[in-house]
């Protein structure tokens, strides 16, 4: 810890206000700070007698020399390496999950970080520090250095506890948790897209890295509980999706059938009127079609569904599972999330080809939050899942609850205007982008984000999976 010269009277330059300690031009009787630090530590309490005399503000005399604070310069400290303890573990977790399939380890042992010195004029004493991962040295990435030279200066080495990477790590990769598709023991397949850049006005080639994992599921009842709490909803939603179901489609501008067209005929007559040649094609039939609908949900599951909104997420996709099965529209459902652009996630909970059977419903079950909200690669990928289906219309429904965010700078317009972009790019490729918020301040980017008519704000959470059910039989009729 640096100590401020007491003759300056400057403070620590980490620490303000009430939280450190102010010194002051004062008299030369007394202990400076220094002396008090090093001999009863940050932490330590400092007696009384070992302080300056106080004086009182209205006196004419002096002012007194300062006031140490240990236990609250120790307090923010302490803060500050927690901060310090988190950024490096979130660094790890991203680098753990590029590099650790495929790493050399002894069967049964988890490779482990580790930081070795080596030479660096760069730095103080010419000595850096370079980060390892069992047997690969890891590449620098943003302030890592700085990261690391900042807790070496606070405990003079990087604690042992420092060197675990946050969330899942290398353990839940090799031991368990949500499973990437593949070949087991195989590496993860890997997809990597293209990302908007705003600020540059191009694309990013091969910027985004995704995979695929398997939702952990819980087997337990939650899917029966939640038919129970909502079984009013669930039989007037199987009434309305069993009338949609055996609908008849209104065919306009036909030159036979049952009834007139009377917007045709209007049109023909004012034709009529120009001198132009009338339209024949003057009425309306009634024919039913066959739905040919092909739905992808995608999920938000960033740490903001925490609590309740996870729940009704949940309960939201039941019902509109249960109503989709009485239709018989197929449709996929995937969660997303993950850390920058380097760990996007997508979190597979149903399949096109899939059953909805207890497989799914343990999966919906286990649908928890994760990390942040990075939803243009999703997008893009989702959008070839959905291509790879034989239907005459596809839908993509993004159900999430607040702006782009992810930890690497891509939120405000960075974030709006890629998600943009994967939106005009779905929309070229024949597939329908809407999107279900909860959003409140959502009109403030979401027209800009899919446009004025392709979303829908719901403002009462509780009435979500209500909403979800109504809004998915309006947008696919």
């Amino acid at each position: 810890m640096r100590i401020p010269d007491p003759e300056r009277g400057q403070p620590h330059p980490t620490l303000s206000g009430a939280e450190g300690f102010a010194l002051r031009r004062g008299s030369a009787g007394g202990s400076s700070a220094a002396e008090l630090v090093a001999r009863y530590g940050v932490a330590g309490r400092v007696p009384e007698n070992a302080l300056p005399p106080r004086r009182s503000r209205h006196s004419s005399k002096a002012s007194y020399q300062g006031v140490l604070r240990p236990e609250k310069v120790a307090a923010v400290l302490a803060r500050r390496a927690e901060r310090a303890r988190r950024a490096l573990q979130e660094i790890q977790a991203v680098i753990a999950d590029q590099l650790a399939g495929g790493l050399r380890a002894p069967i049964g042992a988890l490779p482990t970080f580790r930081v070795e010195p080596r030479p660096d004029d760069g730095w103080p004493g010419g000595l850096g520090l370079q980060l390892v991962l069992g047997d690969q040295p890891v590449a620098p990435a943003g302030d890592m250095l700085q990261l690391l030279h900042s807790i070496v200066q606070d405990f003079g080495h990087i604690p042992a506890e420092y060197l675990v990477p946050a969330g899942r790590g290398l353990n839940h990769r090799r031991h368990g948790g949500a499973r990437e598709e593949g070949e087991a023991g195989a590496p993860p397949a890997e997809f990597v897209y293209d990302e908007w850049g705003y600020t540059r006005q191009t694309s990013r080639k091969g910027w985004c890295r995704l995979r695929e994992r398997d939702i952990a599921p819980e087997h337990d009842d939650f899917v029966a509980r939640t038919r129970d709490k909502h079984r009013p909803a669930l039989k007037r939603l199987y009434r309305t999706f069993e009338a949609l179901r055996g609908e008849d489609k209104r065919l306009r501008r036909e030159a036979d059938g049952e009834d007139p067209d009377i917007d045709a005929l209007v049109e023909s007559l004012a034709d009529r009127i120009r001198g132009r040649e009338m339209d024949r094609r003057l009425y309306e039939r009634r024919r039913r079609v066959e739905r040919n609908v092909a739905v992808m949900f995608m999920v938000d599951l960033s740490g903001s569904t925490t609590g309740w909104i996870n729940q009704v997420e949940r309960e939201a996709l039941v019902l509109l599972c249960e109503s989709l099965e009485l239709l018989g529209d197929r449709y996929a459902i995937y969660g997303f999330s993950g850390y920058t652009h380097m760990r996007c996630e997508l979190y597979r909970v149903k399949g096109f080809d899939e059953a909805y059977g207890a497989s799914v419903h343990a999966r919906i079950s286990g649908m928890r939050p994760q990390d942040y909200t990075r939803l243009g690669v999703v997008i893009r990928h989702l959008v070839g899942k959905l291509l790879a289906v034989e239907a005459r219309t596809r839908v993509l429904i993004v159900l999430f609850d607040g702006r782009p965010d992810d930890e690497d700078g891509y939120r405000g317009n960075y974030g709006i205007e890629d998600t943009r972009q994967a939106v005009l790019e779905a929309r070229s490729r024949g597939v329908h982008p809407f999107c279900i918020t909860i959003d409140d301040e959502a009109q403030g980017y979401l027209p800009r984000m899919f446009g004025a008519t392709s979303y829908v704000q719901v403002e009462d959470v509780a009435q979500l999976p209500y909403r979800v059910a109504d809004i998915y039989r309006r947008i696919t009729s």
